[in-house]
């Protein structure tokens, strides 16, 4: 288990990067696996993604490329929203799917792209246009 401090530094994180629903995830796991829960906060947060070599936005970049590699698209949801609160725009988000198509392949970075409209219709962030920037 996570030091206390780590997990304070984690629910810390995790509010910056995912707002109050960041914290859902607690309430998902408390009555299946609350330790789930906990080692999400203290370890995946509050230790990991705190340390200091990375800043938030090349690790909000690695979890796109990662979960677009892996097809797990719910939590990829979750980054990109992430990725949006924390100042990457649309236009980057679509980029690191189109960059991943190399490596992930079609089927992956086309989930991923869909995912990103998903996300991108519910924040009212439609339509994006290649080359240009907007303000999120």
């Amino acid at each position: 288990m996570a030091s206390k401090e780590a997990y304070e530094r984690g629910l810390q994180l995790l509010r910056e990067t995912n707002g109050e629903n960041g914290l859902k995830v607690l309430d998902v796991l408390a009555d299946v696996s609350p330790e789930l829960g906990n080692q999400v906060v203290g370890w995946a947060f509050g230790e990991i993604s705190a340390r200091p070599n990375l800043s938030r936005r090349d690790r909000q970049l690695l979890n796109l490329g990662m979960l677009t590699a892996l097809g797990t698209e719910p939590q990829l949801e979750l980054n990109i929203n992430s990725a949006l609160n924390i100042g990457l725009t649309p236009e980057e988000i679509v980029e690191a799917f189109l960059h991943a198509l190399v490596y992930c392949g079609l089927p992956r970075a086309l989930n991923a792209t869909l995912a990103a409209k998903k996300v991108f219709a519910e924040r009212g962030l439609l339509p994006v246009v290649p080359g240009e920037t907007t303000t999120s």
